[in-house]
């Protein structure tokens, strides 16, 4: 292939063909010329302490990176927008990949050790003494930071109803919609992923 042909496909690739220059890739895809903003959706669906960190922390980078965010918080989801957190907990049933820092090693919980009462609770407080401990934001500041952001959390009214609770149960700014707006939002999206 001559090195004219190599430099015409180039500059059809990039959407600079008959310039005769190359234009850089700006944010949020396209060559400057008003290109709309990148999106995420993301759908929440687990409520424990644990796997409250990812969707926020996720949202919060995106939205730093000028990502347009939307989180759909739908069945136990939901329990991450209530107003108070302090009932979140981590639970070592059935996570096998879950070792806590302990005497200088790391210890993992058998499955059976998950039955004793009071297991939860123990990794509940060993979890947050180490969230502590390792200046990790809590869940309640990185949620105020999404807000801040400006990042959309919606409720989902199907599971607000379900489980019989009330907007005012809710921290303020939530919007309450279906799955269908979940799905409008999604469709609209360039990455999606389901937590």
């Amino acid at each position: 292939m001559s090195e004219q042909t190599k430099q015409t496909d180039e500059q059809a690739a990039t959407g600079t063909a008959g310039t005769g220059q190359q234009q850089a890739p700006q944010p949020g895809g396209g060559s400057g010329d008003g290109q709309q903003q990148k999106s995420m959706s993301i759908i929440v669906t687990k409520g424990s302490l644990d796997w409250a960190y990812p969707p926020f922390i996720l949202a919060t980078t995106a939205a730093a990176m000028d990502v347009k965010v939307s989180l759909f918080f739908t069945f136990y989801g939901l329990q991450l927008l209530k107003k108070r957190l302090d009932h979140l907990r981590v639970t070592t049933l059935g996570n096998p990949g879950m070792e806590m820092p302990m005497m200088g090693g790391h210890m993992s919980m058998p499955n059976i050790i998950s039955t004793l009462p009071g297991t939860d609770r123990m990794a509940t407080t060993m979890m947050r003494n180490l969230i502590a401990r390792k200046g990790v934001s809590s869940i309640e500041e990185l949620r105020e930071a999404a807000q801040e952001m400006e990042v959309r959390m919606i409720g989902c009214q199907m599971t607000l109803d379900l489980f019989e609770l009330k907007q005012e149960d809710l921290i303020d700014g939530v919007e309450l919609a279906g799955a269908a707006t979940y799905m409008e939002t999604a469709l609209q999206s360039d990455i999606n992923l389901f937590i």
